[in-house]
This record gives C-alpha cells, sequence and structure tokens, in this order.
C-alpha cells in the first residue's frame, strides 16, 4: 500500500520558508565562524570578521548582494563538520544555513550542469565493471513491489564499491531481517540535483519520487547507507515530507540489534585496528565502535577522527589544507608496529584510506568487513582494489571490457581509457557541491 506523502510546499517553497525563518533568528555575532575549524586553514579566513563572513553570506541569500570574497571562502570550504551547531546561541542549524546556501551557489556563481548525467554514467560503467549482471540488477534494478519491513537505502555513490553494500547485505540477511535495497542513480535523494546544479525544482521532484517508493514497500525503518543522504534527507530538508517510516542511518539499526549479534559473532578476529571516524556525524562513528567492540578478539588501539561529515568531494576534501594536517595523523597511527589495520568507515573514506594504505604500508578493511567476518561468513571481496592496483587506463579499459559488455554495455575501448579517469578520481562527484573559482 502506497503511503502518501503529506505537504503541499515545494522544495522551493519550503527552502524560501526555512531562510525566511533563519534570516529572521540569525543576529550576524558570527560564533559559528568563530567555532568553524576551517578558518586557520583557509585563505584570509583567520583575519576576516567573523560577523561580518555571516552577514555578508545573509546579504547573498536576502538579496542579490554580490557574496564576499571571505563568505565564499568560508562557504566554500565547510567540510559538513558540524562543529558550529552547538556555538549558535540562537538555535540555528549554521551546518544546515550552508548547505541550503550552496543552492544558490551552484545557480548563480559555479553552475554544474550535467552533474547528475556525469555521475549516473560513472555509477553504471563502474559498478559494471565489477560484478556480474544478477549482482549489478540487485543494486540497479528498483525491486517489485510488496510490502517489507525494511528497506536498505544504499544511495548513489555507494555503489561504486560495492562490496561494501554486499556485507551490510550479508549481516541483515544473518539476522533474518526482511527487506528490500533500493538505490542507485534511479532513487536518488535528490541532493545532486538541488544542491550540485542548482535546480531545487528539479530536486524536489527527485526527492519525492524517492520517499513515494520507500512509502510503496510499507516500510517500518528506511536504513541510509550513504551519509550524504542520511544528511541531506535527515537535517538540510528534514520537514519537507512528512512520511510514515522512521529514517536514519543503518549503524542505529544494527545497535539496536546488538543482542541478536553478540550471539551471532562466533569467530574471533584477533587483530589491533584504528577506526576511522568523522566528527560531522559522530553518533555514526560511535555506532561502529559500540558494534567493533562486541567482535571477540578485537582491539581498538585508538580511534582517528577527521574532519566533515565524510571524505571526498563534499566532506574533508572541501577543505585540503585542514584534511591534510589531521590525515598526516591517521596515517602515523596506521603506521605503528601495535596496528594491524585502519579500519574505513564510508565508502569514499574506504576509496581514499585504501590509496593512503598502498603508499604508506598499511592494511585497511572496512568495518563492514569485520561483522561479516566475526558471524563465520566469508566478507565480499574488494573488486576495486584490482583495478586500483593498475596504472595504466587502457590496461584498465581491456580487463573491464567483458564484464562491462556482459553488463549491456559495449563501448570503444579507447573511449573507455578516457572516461576512466573521471569514473575513479573520486566517490563522489569532483568539482561539486558550491566549488567557487574566483
Amino acid at each position: 500500500m502506497n503511503q502518501a506523502l503529506s505537504s503541499d510546499l515545494t522544495l522551493e517553497e519550503y527552502t524560501q520558508k526555512t531562510w525566511d525563518e533563519i534570516l529572521d533568528a540569525c543576529t550576524r555575532c558570527g560564533k559559528c565562524v568563530e567555532a568553524c575549524p576551517v578558518v586557520p586553514f583557509a585563505p584570509g579566513l583567520s583575519i576576516a570578521d567573523p560577523s561580518g563572513v555571516v552577514k555578508g553570506l545573509l546579504d547573498y541569500m536576502s538579496s542579490s548582494t554580490p557574496l564576499p570574497q571571505a563568505s565564499a571562502t568560508w562557504l566554500n570550504q565547510c567540510n559538513g563538520c558540524g562543529d558550529c551547531i552547538p556555538a549558535c546561541p540562537e538555535g540555528i542549524n549554521p551546518r544546515r544555513m550552508v548547505m541550503l546556501a550552496c543552492s544558490k551557489v551552484s545557480q548563480t556563481d559555479n553552475p554544474t550542469p550535467h552533474a547528475f548525467r556525469k555521475m549516473a554514467r560513472a555509477i553504471r560503467i563502474m559498478v559494471s565493471m565489477q560484478l556480474i549482471p544478477d549482482d549489478v540488477a540487485r543494486l540497479l534494478r528498483p525491486p517489485q513491489a510488496r510490502e517489507a519491513d525494511v528497506i536498505f537505502y544504499t544511495g548513489c555513490n555507494p555503489i561504486r564499491t560495492p562490496h561494501v553494500l554486499f556485507n551490510v547485505m550479508t549481516v541483515l540477511d544473518e539476522l533474518n531481517i526482511d527487506y528490500e535495497v533500493m538505490g542507485g542513480p534511479s532513487s536518488c535523494c535528490g541532493i545532486v540535483h538541488s544542491k550540485w546544479e542548482g535546480e531545487v525544482s528539479k530536486g524536489g521532484r527527485v526527492t519525492d519520487q524517492t520517499l513515494t517508493k520507500f512509502g510503496g514497500f510499507s516500510p517500518d525503518k528506511v536504513l541510509s547507507w550513504c551519509p550524504s543522504c542520511q544528511l541531506h534527507l535527515g537535517e538540510t530538508i528534514k520537514g519537507y515530507r512528512q512520511v510514515k517510516f522512521d529514517l536514519d542511518h543503518i549503524t542505529k539499526f544494527l545497535i539496536e540489534q546488538e543482542e541478536e549479534l553478540k550471539k551471532r559473532f562466533v569467530t574471533p578476529i584477533n587483530k589491533r585496528v584504528v577506526v576511522h571516524t568523522h566528527a560531522g556525524m559522530e553518533y555514526i562513528g560511535n555506532n561502529v565502535i559500540r558494534l567493533l567492540r562486541c567482535i571477540p578478539g578485537l582491539t581498538i588501539v585508538e580511534v582517528a577522527q577527521e574532519p566533515g561529515y565524510t571524505c571526498g568531494a563534499s566532506g574533508s576534501n572541501r577543505s585540503p589544507e585542514l584534511k591534510a594536517h589531521v590525515r598526516a595523523e591517521t596515517i602515523k597511527l596506521s603506521q605503528r608496529d601495535d596496528v594491524d589495520a585502519l579500519v574505513s568507515l564510508f565508502h569514499p573514506c574506504h576509496l581514499q584510506l585504501a590509496t593512503d594504505g598502498k603508499k604508506h604500508g598499511f592494511d585497511v578493511i572496512n568495518f563492514t568487513e569485520l561483522l561479516v567476518q566475526a558471524m563465520g561468513a566469508e566478507p565480499c571481496r574488494d573488486t576495486v582494489e584490482p583495478f586500483r592496483l593498475i596504472d595504466d587506463w587502457a590496461q584498465i579499459a581491456r580487463e573491464a571490457a567483458p564484464m562491462l559488455k556482459a553488463n549491456g554495455i559495449d563501448i570503444d575501448l579507447d573511449e573507455l581509457a578516457a572516461v576512466l579517469p573521471e569514473v575513479f578520481t573520486s566517490a563522489e562527484f569532483r568539482g561539486g557541491l558550491c566549488s567557487f573559482a574566483r
């Protein structure tokens, strides 16, 4: 039975209503900028007046006033860490304010047209290089309508690292959860359209379509994997639509199943690990740490918390100097003699850290692999890594061609080799969220 969405507001109307509330409540005190950890690492921000930075942003949003350079830098380098949220004396969520502002930036100052089309093509190519058609279909083909207790919502970009998603599905299977899988470009949360392309109206339609698809299964819970989807639906546009299911991250659900998981963690994993987390949605990292502590034999030596809410183009990459500063410490911890591996969090984190591990001589394991292994099952192998070990795009194209053809993608090898650098550059579309070129 389809669960209708309530509220007649379009996303444009909802966004304007939200902005009216922010403009009315904000005193331009600048406390959010003072609390921002990117300020010391961003060009010119450390000498800028915090109050003026906020005023410049709000003037830009409320009128045709050009965005001042300091405000543009702050907006551009926001990695979503959320340190600003508790700093606001008026109870405004400055991270949400910045995320919403990015839509206008993408419309006017730095439009990124066709971002979604390029991303969708890259996802299709990358997953089809790795998986047989039946597995590709499980991730990309919309499931047949039925009632299901749970929807496992993968998002779009995580499909580029399918072994992580299949590991989650193995855990759900072991727990005997009644679930369906939804994700891929046909079930986008709408963040690319509204924030990266600046097409808020289209973004609203995409969000509505996906939420309606969820409701068609009459689920009790929709469990997200992608941190960007979780932030977009669970915070930035929270309240845009009222639905009859709970939306939260998969790790929260697994914590709710903690006692059942403990019964199934029958295989000791005798490793000493550093756990990689992010400050931006700290509860997700805390959930992972709690789950890992349930695994017999596993010892958490250190926690390497990095800024932002995820690695990648819309997270920690936005403030590259801050990221480099903190990443150096993560690498140092991972190289310790008493550490066997670094445990990664999200899909872009895994891709970045695996590259760092190869360069600096340490192993990287996604936390989902450890959960499956502790259950006595075989984790899904990392099908991205073999391609990443090849340093020749033409050779990667030759290796990938048979599987691509099996999945219905018959592409010229030279053309494939030409597009592969963009496909593999990042787990998120590079040049995305409100990047300024000034």
